[in-house]
């Protein structure tokens, strides 16, 4: 393992990512198991036994993508296949009848949906072509619950169902490189209904894979050798990305939701919230605003509903705090055009390249982007309107390229009462960059 800076490793920096992944949906505020968004709780890389998609029962049965890999002879891969089980929890009363609900002085147990961690590793291995079998047993487990006193009062019973899938890595040389595909499957027989098909699923399924003797390709940002490879690659319902700390090329993670490169966690973030990759202050204030009642009805839920729900219980005003208002640039600026040559505007390669928020333009010398203020100077392709705006002082919030090569500033006018509100919802003034005069020193 490679050390981070934080002295850690680069393979633990890249599992934190990969367990909000795995967890992303697995809970929805306000987590309760009767509010309308837990009603469709597995939402990302569900991959369905065979013909569930076709069936309309449920998700297609496989993800596959393709990276390419700057490897010398002798280079070999690990790969880790990483995904949830589905775990049906049942309440039963002492009576041995399956209820809803369970109430137990204070306490109370609800049937729900959990989930059990899967990680199955394979490697390291040469980088050859190579195909692995995915299995995992199913079972059933019995807790009994008491009501303080020692009398049992019921009983949990969770079930889960095998599950059987194959991984497949495929290597082929292109050019000076190596073009890496890896496809997991799921290989369950036919669903029977919805709930079968859920229940033998791989649920938030993705793949860490680490390289020794060669590098990852970056899909985002390849150097030029490598675009036409990267051009070729393809990808079903994932992406992979670069899973290290910057710099470090060994780590790749085949995510399916959205990443950049080297993505990580937020340090202020103080545990997992399982919705919308954890946008913590909006979801820690959620939580703080339901009742004494639907804590409790969440609590019932999950051990894992349970510990978010004490966690922002027990959050001081300074870990509060922590949370607001942290603004980080995931890009430095750059300056444009930064669309690799040979692209066409049309390709989804063309987006990648450009960050609009983030991108540079240099002016007079000046490196303008995101945040620098400027004199505006309406000129050649002024109209009336722009003309009203000379001399005035900007700050710029965008800087677009168009697909015939040019760019366009976009700003508010400091003085203008209305600022705040224009930039809220994006009504921007544009201008040209010889129509602006950076302020020296912003």
């Amino acid at each position: 393992m490679k050390p981070d800076e934080a002295g850690g490793s680069a393979r633990g920096r890249a599992r934190a990512v990969a367990d909000s992944v795995l967890y992303e949906g697995y809970l929805l505020y306000p987590y309760r198991a009767n509010a309308r968004k837990n009603q469709s709780r597995w939402q990302f890389g569900v991959l369905g036994p065979v013909d569930a998609a076709e069936s309309g029962l449920g998700e297609q049965a496989w993800l596959s993508a393709q990276c390419p890999v700057d490897a010398a002879d002798g280079a070999t891969i690990g790969v880790t296949v990483r995904f949830l089980q589905l775990q049906r929890r049942i309440v039963e009363d002492e009576l041995g009848a399956s209820v809803p609900e369970l109430r137990v002085g204070s306490r109370s147990w609800l049937s729900w949906d959990e989930a059990v961690e899967q990680e199955l590793d394979f490697g390291p291995f040469p980088l050859a072509d190579r195909t692995f079998r995915l299995a995992v047993e199913g079972g059933t487990d019995i807790e009994e619950i008491d009501d303080g006193a020692g009398n049992i009062v019921g009983r949990l019973v969770r079930t889960r169902c095998p599950l059987v899938g194959e991984l497949t890595v495929t290597v082929h040389r292109a050019g000076g490189l190596h073009e890496l595909t890896i496809a997991v499957r799921n290989l369950g027989s036919p669903a029977s209904d919805k709930d079968d098909a859920i229940d033998r699923s791989f649920i938030g399924a993705h793949v860490l894979a680490e390289i020794e003797g060669g590098d990852f390709v970056s899909l985002l940002d390849p150097p030029a050798e490598a675009a036409d490879a990267v051009r070729r690659c393809s990808h079903h319902r994932c992406f992979p990305v670069l899973a290290g700390p910057p710099e470090d090329r060994s780590l790749l993670l085949i995510s399916p939701i959205i990443l950049y490169d080297h993505p990580q966690v937020a340090d202020q973030s103080p545990g997992p919230l399982f919705d919308s990759t954890e946008i913590d202050e909006i979801l820690a204030l959620r939580v703080m605003t339901l009742t004494d009642e639907e804590k409790q009805q969440a609590r019932a839920t999950d051990a894992r509903a349970a510990e978010i729900i004490d966690r922002c219980d027990s959050m001081t005003p300074d870990q509060l705090q922590q949370l607001h208002g942290m603004v980080r640039d995931l890009r430095q600026p750059r300056v444009l055009p930064a669309i690799p040559d040979g692209v066409d505007w049309w390709d989804p390669l063309a987006d990648n390249a450009v960050s609009p928020e983030s991108d540079a333009v240099v002016v007079a010398g000046v490196l303008v982007s995101k945040g620098s203020r400027v004199v505006l100077r309406p000129s050649r392709r002024a109209d009336a309107h722009d003309v009203f705006y000379d001399s005035m002082v900007a700050r710029v919030t965008l800087v677009h390229e168009d697909v015939d090569g040019g760019v366009h500033i976009g700003v508010v006018v400091e003085d203008d009462p209305a600022a705040e509100l224009h930039e809220w919802y994006g009504r921007y003034l544009y201008f040209a960059p010889d129509e602006i005069e950076p302020i020296e020193g912003s």
